[in-house]
């Protein structure tokens, strides 16, 4: 069994999911794994949450405890010993902090970039907003979500549950190796979604061929509370 490489809480995930031509990921593909679909649909999803009470190797490190991290993600699912594993594949993670950086990029081979961060969590009435911003050369980019304050179970075969119940992350070493490394956390709750505002520059983040996404209305977005969570240590597959 793999050793608990961090465990942290993560919180208020924002979960922005946009379909998108498979063709565009098939470059980002690891090896042995193939692009997972929901209801014949390809998806990307930017994801935005906080990192809380952060412990590497069981250790404390001061001043990286608490932290925003905003990603943009696609799904996978790598066939072992006759059953899949379902997985997430990182475009980019986004990180406030150069530490997390290089350790994140050292350790799984992620492409992680330190970008200054801010979020904010407010609470009036029986109303939330959650907003997680970060900033580039030409602007502050930010994902910001209103919903309700009471929690819904997540429905079984749901797009909801598609989303977020991948368990497994694969990472492009190159053409001939993928590592792997496990997440475990419990089944989410979310949240009843009001509203939204999404304002990215997808191309300057990202990379040009994703700039179509600054025009396209996302299929879904919705607020999970998260939980804590374990991330194991990886393997060369």
């Amino acid at each position: 069994m793999a050793k608990v490489f961090l465990q942290a809480e993560w919180r208020k995930l924002v979960m922005v999911n946009y379909e998108v031509d498979p063709n565009l990921l098939k470059g980002y593909l690891p090896y042995k794994t193939e692009l997972d679909l929901w209801n014949n649909t390809c998806y990307v999803s930017l994801v935005g949450f906080m990192f809380l009470d952060t412990k590497v190797k069981g250790f404390k490190i001061p001043f990286h405890r608490n932290f925003e991290e905003v990603n943009l993600r696609f799904y996978v699912r790598y066939k072992e010993n006759d059953s899949w594993k379902r997985g997430v594949v990182f475009i980019k993670e986004i990180v406030p902090k150069h530490a997390l950086t290089f350790v994140a990029n050292l350790v799984y081979g992620e492409n992680y970039q330190t970008m200054p961060m801010q979020h904010s969590w407010a609470k009036e009435n029986d109303k939330q907003t959650i907003e997680y911003k970060w900033q580039t050369k030409a602007k502050w980019n930010s994902i910001k979500i209103q919903t309700h304050l009471s929690l819904h179970e997540i429905d079984e075969g749901s797009e909801e549950e598609f989303i977020t119940e991948h368990y497994w992350g694969y990472t492009k070493i190159n053409d001939t190796k993928t590592s792997e490394y496990g997440v475990e956390h419990p089944r989410w709750q979310v949240f009843k979604t009001l509203d939204y505002k999404i304002d990215v520059n997808f191309g300057e983040v990202y990379g040009q061929s994703f700039d179509f996404l600054n025009t396209r209305n996302p299929k879904s977005v919705f607020l999970a509370e998260g939980s804590i969570i374990e991330v194991k240590d990886g393997k060369t597959i």
